[in-house]
């Protein structure tokens, strides 16, 4: 089926009369069971839930894997999970710009000298494949959060398999729709599911998409001895979320796609990155590795003082101030006030995550305040 299709019809009861046509909300702590066990039987609630399941197998479905997903309590929780694969005195390979509580993690693993930390511009490819030479893992987003570089995917998911280096892509601003980083080459997906896939701002979720039973196997060990499990309510929200996720992702890009070409003639601007524009850099790339569209993100560099900038951000009306994306509201942000960004992002920098309101009321609340600040 196309994935416009099996985010609707996918993780559904059996096709029985009077069957639910949606699955339940299984609250339990533990499983009836006297007999040895074995891997199918799901014993106790911190191994397995069948809410779970019905969302594991539609982000697998989503994503072209082999084997089910694995959910967890956060996208952090997964991503952790992720970096315990890294091998103690391992090295792990990074982009310099991508989600900072990643960046953070990674980091302070670093100073209690569990691995090392290799940090690279992944819109170069060359320097990204040097930078594997010798490592252990190889951590990527495409595109980057909040900067929107655009890396070489299947360049360099071939390096590190070549190198045989472990290879895992956040592919939270692309979702499955977009892009699917299993099918070219990479070992593992992680997701925020708090973003688009739950798509409503109301849950805090993360996943984790294998390329090969054993890494599945592996990584669910660790789940369930370190009990980042999710809750099945938030497991169910989130695959509700899944269901309209093709028709907020389509309205979203096409509002995004405009704000971007009209964020990039208005003098307050200074730059604006989106890869759906032609002069953008990661352009090229993206049309070529992204499947149907460029994602919602926006970032953008306003002619303004850092002060100026939060004054903006202030006097909106349609637009939220608040982290966070992927949500059917339209969320902007300074980046920089989160301290722990690095300090390449521009401090005026605003992600903007592009929801479904209508764009002309986007457009005319930005411009608003973009106005004023051509006009000081």
């Amino acid at each position: 089926m196309r994935k416009d299709t099996v985010v609707v019809s996918g993780g559904r009861p059996a096709h029985e009369h009077d069957a639910p046509v949606n699955p339940s909300v299984v609250l339990t702590s533990t499983y009836r069971g006297a007999g040895d066990l074995n891997d199918r039987d799901r014993t106790y609630a911190r191994f397995t839930n069948p809410t779970w399941e019905a969302f594991e197998e539609v982000l697998a479905d989503l994503e072209e894997a082999p084997v089910p997903a694995l959910s967890y309590a956060s996208g952090m929780a997964a991503v952790a999970s992720v970096l315990t694969l890294v091998p103690v005195g391992g090295t792990l390979v990074m982009p310099q710009h991508c989600y900072q509580g990643t960046l953070q993690l990674a980091h302070r693993l670093e100073e209690r000298g569990i691995f090392a930390v290799r940090t690279v511009d992944v819109a170069d490819t060359e320097a990204t494949i040097a930078a594997i030479q010798g490592a252990d893992v190889l951590w990527l987003e495409s595109p980057t959060n909040p900067m929107l570089e655009v890396a070489d995917l299947p360049a360099v998911l071939a390096a590190a398999r070549e190198a045989g280096v472990l290879s895992c892509v956040d592919n939270t601003f692309a979702t499955p729709l977009l892009q699917r980083p299993l099918t070219l080459g990479a070992d593992l997906v992680v997701h925020s599911v708090t973003k688009y896939l739950a798509g409503h701002s109301d849950v805090v979720l993360g996943a984790v998409v294998c390329s090969t039973p054993e890494l599945r196997a592996n990584l669910k060990k660790q789940r369930s001895l370190e009990g980042a499990i999710p809750g099945p309510f938030e497991a169910w929200l989130a695959l509700r979320g899944v269901r309209t996720l093709s028709v907020r992702l389509e309205r979203s890009m096409a509002s995004a796609a405009e704000l971007a070409r009209r964020l990039s003639e208005h003098p307050g601007v200074a730059e604006v990155r989106y890869p759906g524009l032609p002069g953008d850099p990661g352009h090229e790339r993206a049309a070529a590795q992204m499947d149907g569209g460029f994602g919602s993100i926006i970032s953008v560099v306003p002619h303004a003082d850092v002060a100026a900038t939060q004054s903006l951000v202030e006097s909106l009306s349609v637009w939220t101030p608040a982290t966070s994306l992927g949500g059917v509201e339209s969320l902007v942000e300074r980046r920089r006030r989160h301290h722990d960004e690095p300090d390449t992002v521009p401090d005026t920098l605003l992600r903007l995550s592009v929801g479904i309101e209508n764009v002309d009321d986007l457009w005319e609340d930005l411009k608003a305040g973009l106005d004023e600040l051509a006009d000081r």
